[in-house]
């Protein structure tokens, strides 16, 4: 399976720079892309999203073109919501490694998804979490 879990700064980038992707991150995003494999996008990298767009730090129109892409049938990225699952998972991913709390619910999605995640976090590409 091509299927992957995408960070909130890989999300945002596979929108609207993907120069910023690592060539393993656009190669892993191109071969779901080509797969029709689906690309989870975290609830939580969407709440991040708002916030930055808020803060002025991303564009305001890429909330919309997230939304978007999430409503496009056509599209690989699809929502993954925080439910108890990955709540529960949140355990396996150590405070002591990955001490953030949006990064241990994305890392833990990728766990309960059995999913590599797209992320260039040293913290969570040094924990025992599968990333791209």
């Amino acid at each position: 399976m091509n299927a992957l879990v995408l960070d909130t700064h890989a999300t945002v980038w596979s929108l609207i720079d993907r120069s910023r992707l690592s060539p393993a991150a656009r190669a892993a995003i191109d071969t779901a892309i080509d797969a029709n494999a689906p690309m989870f996008v975290p609830t939580i990298s969407i709440v991040e999203i708002t916030y930055l767009t808020e803060k002025g730090r991303l564009p305001i129109e890429l909330k919309a073109r997230l939304l978007a892409a999430l409503d496009d049938p056509r599209s690989n990225l699809t929502a993954a919501a925080m439910d108890l699952d990955v709540a529960n998972r949140v355990e396996h991913v150590e405070r002591d490694q990955v001490p953030d709390m949006p990064d241990r619910v994305i890392a833990a999605t990728a766990v309960h998804l059995g999913l590599p995640l797209v992320s260039r976090d040293g913290k969570i590409r040094a924990s025992a979490v599968s990333t791209v």
